[in-house]
């Protein structure tokens, strides 16, 4: 029997998903929690197999911060996010912070229950979009000679500016916290894009999450 923990902020969609995964002869649904605090307790206390994630929870602590928190703690734990955000970053961030899969919150019933037993039984599990969008990713690093590191061509400060760029900062805050001008955090900022090969913010964002350059303590 897999035990489940359910963590969403809508308590109509707790009560829904805790009708269907008891119906099933493979699952007990032992918990809910609202948000990411309450989650973290209620895992110590009745240590699910596999817990139901919710990304945005805008009251308390969020899906993604939570799960960094549990797996710290609870690293046998199995964490499944659901999510109604089809986007790459948003998935980069959940994999990084220890997730064993995604899944959107319209897929299918069916869907649904696969994934959870997928990562119940030490598997990854990823909706199929998101399978093809990394595939044809790695691919088209293939394509154009992605596996030179092209990290290593940045400078320090370079380096310095793409991490606080993926961790949400400003130009003028990035500017604050190097004690340079806005100016020349404009400046590197365009040179490790011509460097990397990317265009935009969310670009940025997507490389540092895979390169593993975030800091997620909290």
């Amino acid at each position: 029997m897999t035990k489940i923990l359910l963590v969403d902020d809508h308590a109509v969609v707790r009560m829904g998903l805790t009708m269907l995964l008891n119906a099933q002869v493979d699952f007990e649904v032992i918990g809910e929690a609202s948000e990411g605090n309450e989650a973290i307790q209620k895992a110590s206390e009745l240590h699910p197999d596999v817990i139901l994630m919710d990304l945005s929870m805008p009251h308390g602590k969020d899906g993604l911060t939570a799960t960094i928190e549990l797996k710290k703690q609870h690293p046998q734990i199995a964490i499944l996010i659901l999510t109604m955000h089809d986007d790459e970053e948003y998935l980069f961030r959940a994999i990084q912070a220890g997730a064993s899969g995604c899944i959107l919150k319209s897929a299918p019933h069916d869907e649904l229950l696969q994934a959870i037993r997928s990562v119940a039984t030490g598997n990854a599990y990823l909706y199929p979009t998101a399978t093809k969008r990394l595939m044809e990713e790695y691919l088209e690093r293939l394509k154009h000679g992605g596996n030179k590191d092209s990290y290593m061509q940045l400078s320090d400060r370079e380096k310095e500016v793409l991490t606080f760029i993926a961790k949400g900062y400003s130009n003028k805050e990035i500017g604050e916290q190097l004690i340079i001008s806005v100016k020349t955090v404009e400046t590197h900022k365009g040179n490790l894009m011509e460097k990397l090969g990317l265009k935009t913010r969310p670009e940025l964002v997507k490389y540092a999450v895979k390169k593993g350059l975030l800091d997620y303590d909290v």
